[in-house]
């Protein structure tokens, strides 16, 4: 029997789609049947007749209770949890950390749900990298987001009627939306400095043309562990880091912060103090306003005044771009969704052993069954 795939339209606030028509033919491909809300992708420039045209049937929001699979962008709330059959497969970005009753009422209503943030980084799971693909847009529209405000130019200019410097940017935290912001701030001819605990980061931030500014001392070089994360560091280093990195800040324009670990607050790195020694009309950017921000006075999607600074903290910087964001995040959403398909019948078939399934699966069987968020895990920090 043929298995349908249901796209719904995203609630208010979220203007990304979980499917491109692109990823609709491959579906179609693969033998599903493939439905998308009417109006699912408008926010991201995809009309409903892009989606008909590649095999898709334009449905309404109570097709969702005969599909066997749903995809979507967030995760589904209790009004379209219960409009789901039971046994049905859910792949989403679904927040899950804090969020034990969201996960549980997922279970009870006996959906098989995935967590695309807890996508295992690995080789075989690079094209199913959902926070890579997010992170890097949302890298690039922080710094088109901090232009946009900043009322001067990003590049020298050299005029005769004199010449104009160009913008010092400083990006705080050089993983993927770090380096991107980096790599965008310099096209547009800014000065670009950055900062990361990793002293592999180093070379990555000196390979795009930015300064690397860090205490680099015997501690700092002994920092990185095996698996290429950051050990702790002591007090006496972060106290000498966060005197460098003030008396930076002050010489900054732009400030783009990116540090975001999941299922954890941000951590804070810039203060009102430091934000008070930029000069009036700086521009800062949150981009982990999310968990609570990187940034003292930083307001969930509002361009705030700090200390005569333009603090932006949207929440959802890949949703300013859309357009671009949903054709990458359904491309994962479709990579992943394959790996669960038959060759040969062309059935769903979910893998308990497969370490795709272990990493995301969330629910199953009427059962919270992900180690971090089963009831006894406790706040599930992972």
């Amino acid at each position: 029997m043929t298995s349908t795939v249901y796209i719904p339209r995203e609630l208010a606030g979220e203007t990304r789609v979980a499917a491109s028509p692109e990823t609709v033919k491959k579906m179609k491909s693969l033998g599903l049947d493939v439905v998308v809300e009417v109006g699912a992708g408008e926010l991201s420039r995809i009309p409903d007749a892009d989606f008909e045209k590649a095999g898709a049937r334009i449905g309404a929001s109570q097709d969702a209770a005969g599909a066997d699979v749903v995809l979507k962008v967030r995760r589904p709330t209790p009004g379209e949890i219960s409009g789901y059959k039971s046994g049905a497969i859910v792949i989403a970005t679904m927040d899950p950390y804090g969020n034990q009753a969201a996960i549980a009422e997922m279970a009870a209503a006996g959906l098989s749900a995935f967590a695309m943030e807890l996508m295992p980084r690995i080789t075989r799971a690079q094209s199913m990298d959902v926070l890579s693909s997010q992170a890097n847009l949302a890298g690039y529209q922080a710094v088109i987001e901090a232009a946009a405000v900043y009322d001067r130019a990003m590049p020298m200019m050299m005029t005769a009627a004199g010449t104009v410097p160009a913008a010092k940017v400083f990006v705080m935290g050089a993983g993927v939306a770090g380096l991107q912001a980096i790599a965008t701030a310099r096209r547009l001819g800014a000065v670009v400095s950055a900062t990361d605990v990793r002293p592999a980061a180093k070379e990555q931030v000196a390979s795009l043309g930015a300064k690397f500014i860090a205490v680099e001392d015997e501690e700092f070089k002994a920092a990185e562990t095996a698996g290429g994360y950051a050990k702790p560091m002591s007090e006496a280093y972060q106290a000498k880091q966060a005197a460098l990195v003030a008396e930076h800040i002050a010489k900054q324009d732009i400030v783009i912060t990116t540090a975001l670990i999941p299922g954890r607050p941000a951590p804070r790195l810039v203060t009102r103090e430091m934000l008070k020694t930029m000069r009036a009309g700086s521009v800062a950017v949150d981009l982990a306003i999310e968990r609570g921000g990187n940034i003292e006075g930083a307001v969930a999607d509002q361009i705030t005044d700090v200390e005569g600074v333009k603090v932006i903290a949207y929440a959802n910087m890949p949703g300013r771009v859309a357009a671009s964001a949903s054709l990458l995040y359904a491309k994962n959403l479709m990579t992943f969704l394959e790996t669960m398909i038959s060759k040969e019948t062309k059935a769903l078939n979910i893998n308990p052993d497969d370490e795709l399934v272990k990493a995301t699966m969330l629910t199953h069987a009427g059962q919270v069954v992900h180690a971090n968020f089963k009831p006894e895990a406790g706040a599930g920090e992972g």
